[in-house]
């Protein structure tokens, strides 16, 4: 046996047995049972409480009139009202759509003008040098950057939102 081996070689078919179980044991991976009240304390909690800190400042902040203009920051209770006719009267699921419509028709835009235009940078090398700067710069921004400058260039309608989505995206 070399210095560098630490086991006896096996001298018959139990020992290979053995030497095989032992293999197995080290790949598998033993799955166990989190506590309910772990998972509870650890996961669930903590997104519950940030919700409700989040609300509780929010209804402060009407409450207290810090900020008094209900059109600024209208009260929780009165967004979950609105919410509610609009769920009664067969209206929030439409607007629900609008947004999400808009929100795919802006990536299908993204998706159609952002793969031909990322294959022509990374393929033509002058394409990249002239343009890989700007877009490296642009792609830096939070989409949510985009909203100021869109409204004053295209107001605030639908167009302005599908460029907001498109440049996010892209």
């Amino acid at each position: 046996m070399a210095s560098t081996e630490t086991t006896t070689p096996a001298k018959d078919a139990g020992d290979l047995a053995g030497l095989e179980a032992g293999l197995d044991a080290l790949e598998t991976r033993q799955r166990t049972r989190t506590p309910f009240r772990q998972t509870f304390v650890e996961k669930i909690l903590p997104p519950a409480v940030a919700v409700l800190l989040v609300l509780a400042v929010w209804q402060a902040l009407v409450s207290f009139k810090i900020v008094d203009d209900p059109t600024k920051l209208p009260a929780p209770a009165d967004v979950w009202r609105v919410a509610q006719d609009a769920w009664l009267q067969g209206e929030l699921l439409g607007y629900i759509w609008t947004s999400v419509s808009r929100g795919l028709a802006g990536f299908l835009l993204a998706l159609l003008i952002g793969t031909p235009l990322g294959l022509l940078v990374a393929r033509v090398k002058v394409v990249r040098a002239a343009i890989g700067p700007i877009l490296s710069g642009l792609q830096s921004l939070p989409s949510v950057a985009w909203v100021p400058p869109a409204v004053i260039w295209l107001g605030l309608n639908n167009s302005m939102m599908y460029a907001v989505i498109l440049l996010g995206a892209v």
